[in-house]
C-alpha cells in the first residue's frame, strides 16, 4: 500500500514528522509464502487471521506475483525486497517488522544490506502502476 507517498509523504517530510510503517510485508503475503493464492502453512497469519481479506482478491495475488518474481529476478528474498523498500522510503521513521521465527527475523533485519539501484526502483514503480491499490 503506497497511498501515503500519494496525499501525505510531502507534508510529512516538510514538517519533519515521519511514518511508522506498519505490517510492511502485507501479513506475509509479500514473503511469498503465499504463491499462487494459496492460504497455507499452517499458523501462517492468513491461514489464523481469516479476516484479512484485502489481501486475498485477484489484484492483490497479481501485484504479489509480480513482486516476488522481480525479487527472484535480483537475486533476494522477496520479503527482503519489500521490507528494503519501505526502510528507504525518506519519509520512513520506522519500519515495524514481524517474525514467527529467528529465521524469519534474520531475514527481515538481513533487508538492511539490500540496495534499491535506480534500475530496481524503476521496476518496482512499474509494478506499483499496473496495480496501484491492490488491496484496499
Amino acid at each position: 500500500n503506497r497511498t501515503f507517498e500519494i496525499g501525505l509523504a510531502e507534508f510529512a517530510h516538510r514538517e519533519d514528522v515521519g511514518l511508522l510503517a506498519y505490517s510492511p510485508l502485507a501479513m506475509g503475503v509479500l514473503s511469498g509464502k503465499y504463491e499462487g493464492g494459496t492460504v497455507q502453512p499452517e499458523g501462517a497469519r492468513l491461514t489464523r487471521f481469516s479476516r484479512f481479506t484485502r489481501y486475498q482478491n485477484a489484484q492483490a495475488w497479481a501485484a504479489t506475483e509480480a513482486y516476488v518474481a522481480l525479487a527472484r529476478t535480483a537475486g533476494v528474498e522477496p520479503s527482503q525486497l519489500a521490507l528494503a523498500f519501505v526502510t528507504q522510503q525518506p519519509f520512513v521513521t520506522s519500519n515495524l517488522i514481524g517474525a514467527t521465527n529467528l529465521e524469519q527475523l534474520k531475514s527481515n533485519l538481513d533487508s538492511c544490506s539490500i540496495d534499491i539501484t535506480p534500475e530496481l526502483r524503476t521496476a518496482l514503480d512499474a509494478v506499483h502502476v499496473r496495480w496501484p491499490n491492490p488491496c484496499p
